[in-house]
């Protein structure tokens, strides 16, 4: 679930759900805090989008009855900009630089952000080299707080 507060009046919850063949996104519009109107769109598979329920917000806006049209506007405006959440690569982040509080040695260190970082972005995209093993310790370490670094400043937030 996550909420996305367009202005001090509008705010929307979106929702991942399951369905019999796939899933869809439930967007339920608030003004003032009361519901007022909800839209969904469902899924086969992943449709293009610049961040997660951009799709289904635009659909809400669209077919809104209550809102006004100057208020669309403003809820549009929202919609095109980056609403991407960055949270869960700034805690793997945070997770994986705990190997250096946690761990004595490199090697132990350099395990411990690896497993960390494989654990949170491994069905991401993410692939550990073939040769991984044959790298010595202070390549791993260079090449490992790099990837830290990265995710921890993702989204500029």
């Amino acid at each position: 679930m996550r909420t996305f507060k367009i202005s001090k009046k509008i705010e929307v919850v979106c929702e991942w759900k399951k369905t019999r063949t796939a899933f869809k996104h439930v967007a339920t519009l608030l003004l003032d805090g009361k519901e007022v109107e909800s839209a969904k769109v469902c899924y086969l598979n992943r449709t293009w989008e610049s961040y997660k329920f951009q799709t289904v917000l635009g659909h809400l806006v669209k077919k809104s009855t209550v809102l006004t049209e100057e208020e669309k506007k403003v809820c549009n405006k929202f919609i095109d900009g980056n609403h991407t959440d960055w949270s869960d690569f700034k805690q793997i982040s945070n997770i994986a630089k705990l190997g250096d509080v946690f761990c004595d040695n490199q090697k132990d260190k350099n395990d411990w952000k690896k497993r960390m970082i494989k654990a949170g972005f491994e069905n991401k995209g993410l692939t550990i080299p073939d040769d991984w093993d044959t790298l010595d310790e202070a390549t791993k370490e260079a090449r490992l707080n790099k990837i830290i670094k990265l995710a921890g400043n993702v989204g500029g937030k």
